[in-house]
């Protein structure tokens, strides 16, 4: 069931849950992520980002899959497909090609650059039915080729961006894409805490949520954050799990070669791991 996420995030604000974002990145992904939520009763949120629709032939070719699979597999869980750290054009395509929820990262522009741009594309999301995040504060690591520093948000430039109607925001609080270094410092609560204080009523998100330890998402969902993107341990639960199927020589056995057969353990090790963070997330049963 594909809607958009404004309805889902409000819910588990008021609830102090966290709704998963799982990125996908081709079909076997996508089929993963929808049918553990659909076991685990869990709302979700299909992200793909520029790299990954390009790679998947293009937001239309995502679209058209994702609402198929949708139908196919009998999903009645909500399910909003977004746009992950969308360009300006971008972020017109996936409106143009049937996502139901876009993100606009404007983070690496001036304050003024980031709020004009904003500004636009909250109206043209809203015209045409769609959620939109927005965000504040470069988060840290690499996504897809936009690199960001690890920013603490500015608390009063995270009102300015709230205040232009936004539906969920992402504010850098330390948080980094992919794999956290061994002197990670950790999230800064009392940034969040200040950035809460100053919007309100406002879904926050949390980028970079693979690595970071559970009792800190625990803790940052209490003071606010209704969304937590995962993509990292995804992937390295996939390829660890690929790569024992091959190191055991089972792709030599019989047709073990059949991709079928060769993607199996890893899209199983997907399901697997998004019940987990449903888990700690606490959003199962909250569909």
């Amino acid at each position: 069931m594909l809607v958009d996420a404004k309805e889902m995030l409000h819910k588990a604000l008021s609830g102090h849950y966290g709704i998963p974002q799982f990125n996908i990145n081709n079909l076997e992904w996508t089929k993963s992520v929808l049918s553990a939520c659909e076991e685990e009763k869990s709302p979700v949120i299909l992200g793909v980002s520029e790299g990954a629709g390009k790679y998947m032939c293009g937001f239309e070719t995502v679209s058209a899959m994702v609402r198929a699979m949708d139908k196919a597999l009998g999903i009645t869980v909500p399910v909003a497909l977004h746009l992950d750290h969308g360009t300006y054009d971008g972020c017109y395509r996936c409106i143009r090609a049937g996502f139901t929820s876009i993100m606009f990262d404007g983070s690496h522009y001036p304050i003024e650059e980031n709020v004009e741009k904003t500004r636009e594309l909250v109206k043209a999301a809203h015209e045409a039915g769609l959620s939109i995040e927005a965000e504040v504060g470069a988060i840290g690591g690499e996504e897809d080729g936009v690199i960001g520093m690890g920013e603490c948000a500015d608390p009063e430039e995270c009102k300015r961006i709230a205040d232009l109607g936004v539906d969920f925001l992402a504010a850098g609080i330390g948080n980094i894409h992919g794999i956290y270094p061994a002197d990670w410092k950790g999230l800064s609560f009392e940034t969040l805490a200040a950035i809460k204080e100053r919007i309100g009523e406002l879904p926050l998100v949390l980028h970079g949520g693979s690595g970071i330890p559970d009792e800190q998402i625990e803790k940052a969902i209490r003071l606010g954050v209704s969304k937590i993107n995962v993509n990292t341990e995804l992937q390295l639960v996939f390829a660890a799990a690929t790569r024992k199927y091959i190191e055991e020589g089972l792709d030599k056995k019989g047709k073990g070669y059949d991709p079928r057969k060769l993607l199996k353990p890893g899209a199983e090790a997907i399901v697997e791991e998004c019940k987990n963070r449903i888990a700690v997330f606490g959003s199962r049963n909250k569909a």
